[in-house]
């Protein structure tokens, strides 16, 4: 029997999220009877989902000053497919050139005042690195405070190394305000001269430390009464950080420590030529992997070690389709995606009118139905069980619920021998958004059972209550 039609379905089932959307709560903590998830104080398990993009915190792009980012509609989107994570982007170049056809692109705002004197290499005052500037941090607090309303973590990106690596001079680390020639302070994160200010990212420059902790003190300080935030070190600061990645991490643990809350720390991806295993033997409670071991087209099964969030920005760039996001969810991962959004031509191809991205739907709409699914089964007894499904991909609580994807659709064999009630079942296209029911499944033993529909598909099975087994 056919529920309603996929159109429908999809109506209804997001006009009622953006209606109950209820404020995160927190802060979040590793879940300790299955630590490849948070809990949120409550008992449960938060399975974290949901896409992020380049310029929601700061405002970048082709004009100076750049166009002002829609905070709230890009909220409204979140919400209206069921996405609760989001990593809040910084970026350090005040201008830079990224793209092969050399426009130069503009960034603001900074946590440091203009104030001069003198002009910075793009023309404008230099940097005071000595104090603050309050304005970005009432903006920082304002949207981690307006997402927590909307149900939705936050992740503060303290750091970015990818853009001081990439692009050909000049404008590379040219904008940077640790250049000397940008602040009023001789702070000289390229004592080298090499042009590309990575050791900024190392322990070897006690200036620069002295005034990056004074940042993170500052954003702490800003943030810390908050429930839904989460931090992450650096975004793609190659392995050259791996020592100066794991102080900061201990740092805000330490300073947390004298605060009212503490929350999750995360390390993520280094660009380029990084290995997962510096992620994992960090002291960080969560990780983003790059593609080694399968993350990107077979993703190994979560042991717990860490909170994974498995994010296509490290594992593609622009990438993914909804085949990842359900094995991602399947072995026990939190799927992220870096998502292009209302693209102004930042890092890729400008979209009319700034329009979504059609080509990216399958992937936003996928996180947003596995998250569905985590939500309606006892996640903190969930576990990635692959030998538990003929196809390889089954996230499980042995005997009463079982969740397969089919990647290829077709027939899928469950082993249910843990089984002792029935089992109702029910099919989930993740094309159309659509759910058929299928007959109650007998337990205790091995089965088949074949999708309804072409395409993927995932299969549900859950224990019948005890009334309805008669």
């Amino acid at each position: 029997m056919l529920c309603m039609t996929g159109v429908t379905a999809e109506v209804v089932l997001m006009t009622l999220l953006a209606a109950q959307a209820a404020p995160a709560r927190g802060p979040l903590t590793v879940c300790a009877e299955n630590p490849r998830y948070f809990t949120d104080g409550t008992g449960r398990a938060i399975y974290l989902t949901g896409s992020h993009t380049w310029n929601n915190f700061k405002d970048m792009g082709p004009t100076d000053p750049p166009e002002e980012f829609d905070f709230d509609a890009y909220l409204d989107t979140l919400v209206r497919l069921n996405h609760n994570f989001i990593r809040l982007w910084t970026w350090e170049l005040t201008q830079y050139v990224y793209n092969s056809d050399g426009r130069m692109q503009y960034c603001r705002p900074f946590p440091w005042p203009r104030t001069g004197p003198g002009r910075a290499l793009d023309g404008k005052p230099k940097f005071n690195l000595s104090r603050f500037d309050q304005s970005y941090f009432h903006r920082l607090r304002s949207r981690v405070i307006a997402a927590g309303k909307r149900g939705i973590y936050v992740s503060i990106m303290l750091f970015e190394g990818h853009g001081i690596q990439c692009s050909s001079p000049p404008w590379r680390w040219d904008g940077h305000p640790f250049n000397v020639a940008n602040n009023i302070n001789g702070i000289n994160g390229d004592p080298d001269a090499d042009g590309s200010g990575t050791n900024i990212m190392t322990l070897d420059l006690p200036d620069v430390l002295r005034v990056q902790e004074a940042y993170v003190r500052k954003v702490i300080d800003t943030v810390n009464d908050l429930d839904n935030v989460l931090y992450e070190i650096c975004n793609e600061a190659g392995p050259y950080s791996t020592q100066w990645q794991y102080h900061m991490i201990n740092f805000i643990h330490e300073y947390e420590r004298r605060k009212p809350k503490r929350h999750p720390v995360g390390m993520t991806f280094q660009y380029s030529g990084g290995s997962n295993a510096t992620l994992f033997a960090s002291p960080a409670e969560w990780i983003s992997p790059n593609p080694e071991g399968g993350y990107r087209d077979d993703p190994p099964v979560a042991d717990g070690s860490k909170v994974v969030l498995n994010d296509t920005d490290h594992l593609w760039g622009i990438g993914g389709n909804q085949a990842w996001v359900w094995k991602s969810f399947l072995r026990g991962h939190n799927p992220i995606f870096m998502d292009p959004y209302r693209e102004i031509g930042l890092f890729s191809p400008e979209q009319p009118g700034g329009a979504m991205s059609p080509q990216w739907e399958p992937v936003r709409r996928s996180m947003g139905y596995t998250r569905r699914f985590a939500e309606r089964m006892n996640l903190v007894k969930a576990r990635p069980l692959p030998e538990l499904a003929s196809t390889g991909y089954c996230l499980a609580v042995p005997g009463s619920e079982y969740l397969a994807y089919l990647p290829s659709g077709g027939e899928v064999t469950m082993n249910l021998s843990a089984a002792r009630a029935p089992l109702l079942a029910e099919w989930f296209n993740p094309t159309t958004g659509e759910t058929i029911h299928a007959p109650v499944v007998q337990p205790g033993r091995e089965c088949k059972l074949s999708a309804p529909f072409a395409g993927d598909a995932v299969l549900y099975l859950k224990a019948a209550a005890p009334q309805m087994q008669k």
